[in-house]
């Protein structure tokens, strides 16, 4: 028997692929990438680098939410970038969303990502006791 469950909510993309928005199993939640895509449209909210990266946590902060934890309790964190050179920005924004003890965090460097998006965030949640 599997302790694994499905974090689906439509407050955040839908997957666009064979995968879910997140898995739980037991009391750590594996979030996967967000892009910022709207949920309602599915399309990227702004060109705007700092837009983008504003809708990617507000997509991850939906999927903590629905299961049944907060962005508060990201543990680990790994951001992907088309252009580092927005490093500062992310910075910027993560702050918006996020208060100390900041999660653990990688940033890499990528050619592309889906949709032309300018930035994707994946997280892993621990969440209760």
């Amino acid at each position: 028997m599997s302790n694994k469950a499905v974090i689906n909510t439509d407050k955040a993309p839908a997957a666009i692929g064979p995968y879910s928005q997140a898995i739980k199993a037991g009391n750590t939640v594996y979030l996967s990438g967000q892009i910022p895509l709207d949920p309602a449209t599915m399309e990227l909210v702004s060109d705007d680098f700092e837009a983008q990266a504003r809708q990617v946590f507000t997509n991850l902060k939906a999927v903590c939410e629905e299961a049944a934890g907060s962005l508060g309790e990201i543990v680990k964190i790994n951001l992907y970038l088309v252009d580092l050179d927005n490093f500062a920005i992310v910075n910027k924004v993560m702050e918006e969303f996020f208060v100390a003890p900041f999660p653990a965090r990688a940033a890499v460097g990528v050619k592309a990502l889906p949709k032309g998006s300018q930035v994707e965030a994946e997280a892993v949640m621990v969440i209760g006791d």
